[in-house]
């Protein structure tokens, strides 16, 4: 059994606009929404072997935040190609190469993709989870899927089982979304 967590990044600035997109900060509200996270992701022991991040600062900023609260950093690739706003077909393919002995990995990207992929490798599962997932992946949000396969070669991007979808605002209150 793999996991495949897929946490957005966290609230990011748009105060800025001569500031280029791969260089957004995270608000105040986003900083403590990636303390939160990171925390719940400790608290439930959803602790990835491997981290793909996106190199965009928002996506950094909130795996640096989120990784504050785990007593051991997991191995970081920090990934071009997670720096996507498609189907999810590129962070599919990222897992693929860069997954190796990994039983459990992390993927901090950015949407439309991180929803698109999360709705699609869900696929029935999940109920009101799933409910969640589609009708809002907000900043912040982690969706934790587990597939039934023995290495992440094989790995095609198929329907697995949604255990977990966490949004900032289920822990911080209505206002963190």
């Amino acid at each position: 059994m793999l996991r495949l967590m897929l946490l957005r990044h966290a609230k990011s600035s748009w105060t800025d606009p001569g500031a280029d997109d791969m260089d957004r900060p995270l608000t105040p509200r986003g900083r403590r929404a990636a303390q939160v996270m990171g925390r719940v992701m400790a608290a439930k022991r959803l602790l990835p072997d491997l981290v793909l991040c996106s190199p965009a600062r928002r996506a950094r900023d909130t795996w640096k935040l989120a990784a504050e609260e785990f007593k051991t950093a997991p191995k970081l690739i920090v990934e071009d190609s997670i720096y996507d706003f498609g189907n999810g077909g590129r962070l599919i393919e990222a897992v693929r190469r860069a997954g190796g002995k990994a039983k459990t990995v992390l993927v901090v990207g950015h949407n439309p993709s991180m929803e698109r992929l999360a709705a699609r490798l869900a696929g029935k599962s999940g109920g009101k989870l799933r409910e969640r997932l589609e009708k809002k992946y907000s900043t912040g949000a982690l969706a934790v899927i587990a597939f039934n396969i023995a290495d992440w070669q094989s790995f095609n991007g198929g329907e697995g089982e949604l255990e977990h979808f966490i949004r900032p605002k289920d822990i911080m209150g209505e206002t963190a979304d």
